[in-house]
């Protein structure tokens, strides 16, 4: 079957309703829930930012094994079983209040979240490669696919919150319904890409530690990146209702930074196309950085909107520039090792974010923890800059 070769963009608009499921769903959607499930369950900040260190947990977890489990049942297995597995966790968050509980779920979501993430980025890498004057385009519209859970979820979850002090567990079930949906969309065009043997190949055996010092400046860029990112997403929107955001420009300015995620693709395209050191890392680390900083200097809401797109605008870029670095400067064998060994330490990053910006955000405000998380972001992208092309790419 040739439908992959002819019809890439749809292919992979198909393959991003994955990272919509996995990170917009699963993930990002908790930042528009949280100050509801504070309230309700008396949980402080660093309890907040302890669950969402659960699913990053979970998540290292998944990205440490889904290329093994790949080679094992296949690319598309693994995919969809993902799919099932996170719409399993979504619903079981809608039936409890045990904060146990909750701490297991966001594990198990984020556990399969990484096996839809991790192996659905080694597919639109492969896809890239069968059309490199367009390789760019595909890997960001993979990528952008969390914009669009982003945006589906600030329209949906506000809704469902209104039904009383328990509406955050209506809307998890909104969530699970929704990515119920994108499931069933996945469904024909993963097949399709198994049919063109689009998938991580069987014999890529390299281990992720052999690549770890070549990659190590873009490693630990992406690391600070992992750190910062994630309390910015965790704990902007309850900074905002804690200067006075009504729950109208919460949803717009949630629904701006998923419109800014699922347009960037074409914005960053050319860089990642033309660079193959570590440069888009760092130019998309220091302005996702500054993004972070907005809010702090003015509480005005049009400065968090302004801070939402242009975070939005890179974020998933800074994303889509590891796995452009592992298809120009590795041989094709080895890009499931190098996209797991990224999405790695991008979880030990994001297990480490939340308790740091929870803790800080307690102890002196959040204005304190987004200000660790915005220079945390900069660090990496100095970091980066130190990363060099390799000799051993295509």
């Amino acid at each position: 079957m040739k439908q992959t070769s002819r019809n890439p963009l749809w292919t992979v608009l198909a393959l991003s309703l994955g990272p919509a499921l996995a990170l917009g769903l699963a993930r990002f959607a908790y930042a528009l829930l949280l100050p509801a499930m504070r309230d309700d369950l008396g949980l402080s900040f660093a309890a907040a930012g302890s669950l969402n260190t659960s699913n990053a947990a979970g998540y290292l977890a998944g990205a440490l094994a889904s290329v093994a489990w790949a080679r094992r049942f296949g690319a598309r297995r693994v995919l969809l079983g993902g799919c099932v597995l996170t719409l399993i966790s979504l619903a079981a968050c809608a039936m409890t209040r045990s904060y146990t509980a909750l701490m297991l779920l966001r594990f198990a979501a984020g556990l399969s979240g990484a096996m839809v993430f991790s192996i659905g980025g080694v597919l639109a890498a492969q896809l890239a490669s069968a059309h490199p004057q367009r390789a760019g385009l595909l890997l960001g519209i993979y990528y952008s696919g969390i914009g669009v859970g982003v945006v589906l979820s600030a329209l949906l979850v506000p809704v469902l919150l209104a039904n009383g002090s328990h509406g955050w567990q209506s809307a998890w079930w909104g969530l699970t319904a929704l990515g119920g949906l994108a499931t069933c969309l996945i469904w024909q065009p993963s097949a399709w890409i198994e049919a063109a043997h689009l998938q991580a190949s069987a014999a890529a055996r390299t281990p992720m530690r052999t690549l770890a010092s070549p990659l190590l400046a873009a490693l630990l860029g992406y690391f600070c990146f992992g750190v910062g990112y994630i309390g910015y997403m965790t704990f902007n929107v309850a900074l905002l209702k804690g200067q006075g955001a009504t729950q109208i420009q919460l949803t717009l300015f949630f629904s701006l930074l998923g419109l800014a995620i699922c347009f960037s693709s074409r914005l960053w395209a050319r860089l990642l196309d033309r660079h193959h050191d570590g440069k888009p890392m760092a130019i998309l680390n220091l302005l996702a950085g500054i993004a972070a900083l907005l809010p702090l200097i003015s509480s005005s809401i049009l400065m968090a909107l302004c801070s939402g797109i242009l975070f939005g605008a890179c974020f998933v870029s800074a994303v889509a520039s590891t796995t452009a670095l592992v298809r120009h400067n590795l041989p094709a064998p080895q890009w499931p090792a190098g996209i797991a060994l990224f999405t790695s330490i991008f979880a030990f990053g994001q297990i480490i974010g939340p308790v740091v910006t929870g803790w800080l955000s307690d102890g002196a405000g959040l204005e304190k923890g987004l200000l660790f998380s915005g220079l945390t972001l900069i660090l990496g992208a100095i970091v980066a800059t130190r990363q060099q092309a390799l000799s051993c790419g295509k």
